[in-house]
């Protein structure tokens, strides 16, 4: 006697319901899904403890046809596909028709509906998978399907289920989602009668962002579009200083469908590059449309995993996106409450004097008194090959070789002693980050030889990686070097300019205090000086080739017999960034050479973080991820350091290089820069606002 049998109906769809009806939210997935392909614009949601109790589901769709009431509920029953192409095209949500057999083979299901305007319609009840009543009954268009006693005729799938609040954040998870894919449609959730969500289904996106986030966040979210050929973007992503611990507010939408897909949410913070904090996820709701033969959804038993046919571009296009929509924005959080409108302002604000308006930032102030408070500022910046009482033809190595020598502890703003055995060759300059702010001496009599060299060297730095390199001219008077300078580092028209910022003093060591005519701002000078050396050295270590030096004496290193092994193979990685390895016996390794802008001091420990990186990744490093840790790691080393002073000269120098940056507005770890308070904040603080 064979020992193969065909199973019995009733357990074959016990078996397929532990693959579609997981939990709770499965079945609220399926019979809201179905709604939403049924052309609802109305889903309301009702369930009891978690969704073990009662799961009801009411829409004002299409409904179900009498002769079709008892056929939904049979295995492999749909209306939504009919042939093997149809798989490559497929527009609705559900299409494999498991659901409704599946839910019902494990609880007990009445569905009550309606395809016309009759008021007449069909109820049908089902226990178990069994069909226990069929008759005609009043019912409005569309279908009212209520799903009781999940599990009850399975214990074991039961007794692992979690705890009420467990299941009810799958469920609410969930229709949030939807909400967000569909915010035309009203969708309501109710959890023991208490109304968890509530849409108006008026089709705005922010509208449905507020109902599921709330008012604030929906205010402070950046509108996105992008498309090509193939894909076309819309949707709202959250400006760098709203953030979430995990990626649960990345809400991603194909065609409709709410997806989780690692290569998109990878795109988008990608989009974000140094713009978020370590740890830290932006909240996005992402809508993409395409053409349904470029994706397949039928990867993944949930749906909830897809795979597109041209992925590379799709992540172009939103990594893309995201960096434009940032990129006009002026990144700068907000101190307090955000701005009241003018209108009110000029309302309540009091009578201020003029005798205590400062005379730079009036704005009755003649242009021409402005131009001369400029002026005067720019000669403290005066390089010293510019001076008129020198010769044009002083080539810059002589300047720089007239500034004072630097303190054996060493500027915070680079500079001190070269390591052990790693002097600079005699043809190249020491290497000193060009644009960092001068140290500063006990006055400004004793600072300006120092500004002066940061002058010379700031106005003959390199032009960044990929621009226009600046021709060799002879020396100009200061202001003009500096104003072609500004214009030629200014971000675009179409982009916003970073504020400009009059110093007025330093807090803790730490915040530099500044303003102007919108108010008040706190700037952290470590992580604006990060900044300004991040993108130095990122431009530099894109050629490292020119600025190697080889080692008099060279560093000796010494390595597990393991990581001996994989640094050998990763050598010509380090080359790629201008540091040469080669094997000493052994477990050792020389260091005969690195570049030479190495901030001094660091060069050694900068080297072994280097190592360190390459041989912590076992999938092999992107050289072009590597020198931008490289270059993060650097920024920080030579930067200055909290609790550490700064003269006025020193902030004016350091703001307007922060100025003149690509992204003035966080550090290379995604930390804010700047924080502003407006005049209105700072007036409502003092009650001169009533």
């Amino acid at each position: 006697m064979g020992k193969i049998t065909i199973l019995d109906e009733h357990i074959a769809n016990q078996i397929a319901a532990g693959e579609v009806v997981e939990r709770p939210s499965s079945v609220v997935k399926e019979l809201v899904e179905n709604a939403v392909d049924a052309g609802s614009t109305r889903v309301d949601v009702s369930i009891e403890e978690g969704g073990l109790q009662l799961i009801r589901v009411t829409d004002n769709g299409g409904g179900i046809e009498e002769d079709d009431v008892e056929a939904a509920f049979f295995r492999h029953a749909t209306s939504k596909i009919a042939t093997s192409q149809d798989l490559f095209s497929i527009r609705t949500l559900g299409f494999r028709g498991e659901a409704l057999p599946s839910i019902a083979a494990v609880s007990k299901v009445e569905c009550l509906t309606s395809a016309g305007s009759t008021g007449l319609g069909t109820r049908l009840r089902i226990e178990g998978g069994t069909v226990r009543l069929k008759e005609d009954a009043a019912a409005q268009r569309g279908t009212d399907l209520s799903v009781r006693e999940l599990f009850y005729n399975t214990p074991a799938r039961l007794k692992y289920m979690k705890t009420v609040q467990t299941e009810l954040g799958h469920v609410t998870d969930y229709m949030y989602r939807l909400a967000l894919a569909y915010p035309n449609i009203a969708f309501t959730l109710k959890h023991n009668g208490h109304v968890l969500l509530q849409t108006l289904g008026s089709g705005d996106l922010l509208q449905a962002v507020a109902a599921v986030y709330g008012s604030s966040l929906a205010k402070s979210m950046l509108k996105i579009e992008g498309e090509t050929l193939d894909y076309k973007l819309e949707g709202l992503i959250s400006k760098p200083e709203l953030t979430r611990a995990n990626r649960g507010g990345i809400t991603t939408v194909i065609n409709g469908r709410y997806i989780r897909s690692f290569p998109v949410n990878q795109a988008l913070l990608q989009g974000y590059h140094t713009l978020l904090p370590i740890g830290r996820f932006p909240v996005a709701v992402l809508h993409l449309t395409m053409d349904p033969t470029l994706v397949d959804v039928n990867v993944h038993p949930a749906k909830l995993e897809v795979r597109f046919s041209k992925e590379p571009e799709l992540i172009a296009l939103i990594e893309n996106a995201v960096r434009e929509t940032l990129g006009r924005q002026r990144l700068i959080p907000q101190g307090g409450a955000p701005a009241a409108p003018a209108r009110v302002r000029e309302q309540l604000v009091q009578e201020q004097l003029e005798l205590y308006r400062p005379q730079a930032a009036s704005a009755a102030e003649p242009a021409r008194v402005r131009e001369q408070l400029v002026q005067e500022q720019l000669e403290l910046y005066r390089p010293q090959a510019a001076s008129a009482a020198e010769p044009a033809a002083v080539p810059p190595a002589a300047v720089r070789s007239e500034a004072p020598a630097a303190s054996p502890g060493g500027s915070p703003f680079g500079g001190g002693p070269r390591g052990a055995g790693a002097p600079a060759p005699a043809a190249q300059p020491q290497a000193q980050a060009p644009w960092a702010p001068p140290a500063r001496a006990d006055g400004p009599a004793a600072s300006a030889p120092r500004l002066r060299e940061a002058g010379a060297a700031y106005a003959e730095r390199p032009a960044p990686a990929g621009g226009r390199a600046m021709p060799a001219r002879p020396p100009r008077p200061a202001e003009r070097c500096c104003a072609r300078w500004r214009r030629r580092k200014r971000p675009p028209p179409a982009l916003p300019a970073f504020p400009k910022l009059t110093p007025i003093g330093q807090l803790h060591g730490t915040y530099i205090v500044a303003q102007n005519e919108e108010g008040l701002f706190l700037v952290d000078q470590h992580a604006a000086h990060e900044r300004i050396n991040y993108e130095h050295y990122f431009d530099l270590f894109g050629r490292p080739a020119e600025a190697s030096q080889e080692l008099l004496v060279p560093m000796t290193l010494e390595y597990t017999s393991v990581e001996a092994l994989r640094l050998t193979e990763k050598l010509p990685q380090l080359e790629q960034a201008g540091v040469y390895l080669e094997p000493f016996g052994g477990t050792s390794f020389l260091v005969r050479a690195y570049p030479h802008w190495l901030p001094k001091g660091e060069e050694q420990a900068i080297v072994e973080e280097m190592i360190d990186l390459l041989l912590q990744d076992k999938k092999g490093i992107d050289i072009a991820k590597f020198r931008e840790k490289a270059a993060i790691m650097c920024s920080c080393k030579a930067s200055i350091k909290a609790n550490q002073s700064m003269g006025t000269l020193e902030i004016e120098v350091l703001l307007d290089r922060l100025a003149a940056c690509r992204n003035p507005y966080t550090c290379p770890h995604g930390r804010p820069i700047v924080v502003s308070f407006s005049t209105y904040e700072l007036e409502k603080m003092f009650k001169r606002v009533m």
